[in-house]
């Protein structure tokens, strides 16, 4: 397994759990929350580039659920480290 497919399986892990909030605005907020305070700058990097270059989200057989992709997009620029030279 490469590093993107684990960053994603994180990604759907933590969806699920938000997932099941009743409002979505909270999960989606949840998850761009976690991922921020969690992932250390390098794996947001590395999840933010894969978004780049695959919009859908898709890496092989392996994807981001539709929640986790959709927190990740819209918090772009909210998961960008602050010294990051990705943009």
């Amino acid at each position: 397994m490469n590093n993107i497919e684990h960053l994603i399986k994180l990604a759907n892990r933590i969806g699920a759990f938000f997932e099941a909030l009743p409002i979505r605005e909270e999960g989606l907020e949840g998850i761009a929350n976690h991922i921020q305070k969690f992932w250390e700058p390098r794996m947001r990097i590395a999840m933010l580039r894969f978004l780049d270059e695959q919009p859908d989200g898709q890496a092989g057989n392996i994807a981001l659920s539709d929640i986790a992709l959709q927190a990740i997009t819209q918090n772009k620029e909210r998961l960008t480290p602050k010294t990051s030279t990705f943009n």
